[in-house]
């Protein structure tokens, strides 16, 4: 998770005291949380203000408050929404993060699809990581269900990773991390699918391999906009550690899109913390925060 910055920025050698006002601020939040769905309290101010500096100093300008100018009143809107939402967005995310969710994948919610599936048909599984940040859900789902295809000739899969930052994105289809992300992945899954970096430049660094790569297709979606541009059969959702930064009828309205996007017996796999979040909904609850379709 990304740590709040400090109160002053350095720049050209001097600590400056460079601030966004409270209607600055106002402004900012209220357009994030208007398009995007996440709140930005009082308490978030000194991490956006470090986080904006970034892009002051990008354009070229002096101060926050000229920034804010150019967004809300010189017309920058329309080409810096992008890139506002790049910085003010936290994504946090590892690889096979709360595990048991990938287990019960493998072992229980992968069977039960192939049951619905008629006799002698080669099972297609489409996965949609939600949330995908730089793409290690993405690529943890795509590893277990690799493995279980090695195993089970009738089982084919596609992965799609979607996120609301481009920039994220762009990493994510690289499938380049550093070394240590790699500590929870199990030995054996690591030795299959991440290639080790060899030069000086890269030997901090590994790359998840060409074949998993290709099982994943990545695009920019927003969880809060009203439609979502896919098709209604996933099989497998994955929509963890998300939600809690909406308020409560973004929930809502979020997981009842989602929904809609399972084919029939299709299976829900939320955060551990959001699993209150599906308990209202009409569906079976399989295990904590796993639920399936009707």
């Amino acid at each position: 998770m990304s740590q709040p910055l400090r109160r002053t920025d350095v720049s050209d050698g001097k600590a400056t005291a460079d601030r966004l006002t409270d209607k600055e601020y106002a402004r900012v939040a209220k357009l994030v949380s208007d398009f995007v769905g996440i709140k930005l309290p009082a308490a978030k101010r000194i991490m956006v203000e470090g986080r904006l500096r970034k892009r002051v100093r990008a354009l070229g300008h002096e101060r926050l408050k000229d920034y804010c100018a150019f967004l809300f009143d010189g017309g920058g809107l329309e080409t810096e929404f992008v890139h506002l939402i790049d910085a003010v967005t936290t994504n946090k995310t590892d690889f096979f993060r709360e595990s048991e969710h990938f287990s019960f994948l493998a072992n229980e919610i992968v069977p039960q699809l192939m049951n619905l599936r008629r006799p002698g048909e080669r099972a297609l599984i489409k996965l949609w990581s939600a949330a995908s940040s730089t793409g290690a859900e993405a690529y943890t789902i795509a590893m277990v269900m690799a493995e279980l295809a090695a195993r089970q000739r009738d089982l084919d899969f596609e992965v799609l990773g979607t996120d609301i930052s481009t920039e994220v994105l762009g990493q994510a289809v690289l499938g380049i991390y550093p070394k240590e992300m790699m500590a929870p992945v199990p030995a054996d899954i690591c030795r299959r699918y991440v290639m080790q970096g060899h030069s000086v430049k890269h030997r901090d660094h590994v790359r998840i391999v060409p074949e998993i790569r290709r099982r994943v297709r990545f695009m920019r979606l927003n969880l809060v906009g009203d439609k979502y541009p896919l098709k209604r059969d996933m099989d497998v959702i994955f929509l963890r550690n998300v939600l809690i930064y909406f308020d409560k009828a973004t929930q809502e309205a979020v997981t009842c899109r989602m929904i809609d996007h399972l084919r029939p017996g299709g299976f829900l796999v939320l955060g551990h913390s959001e699993s209150v979040i599906g308990s209202g909904l009409k569906l079976r609850q399989w295990a904590p925060a796993i639920f399936q379709r009707a």
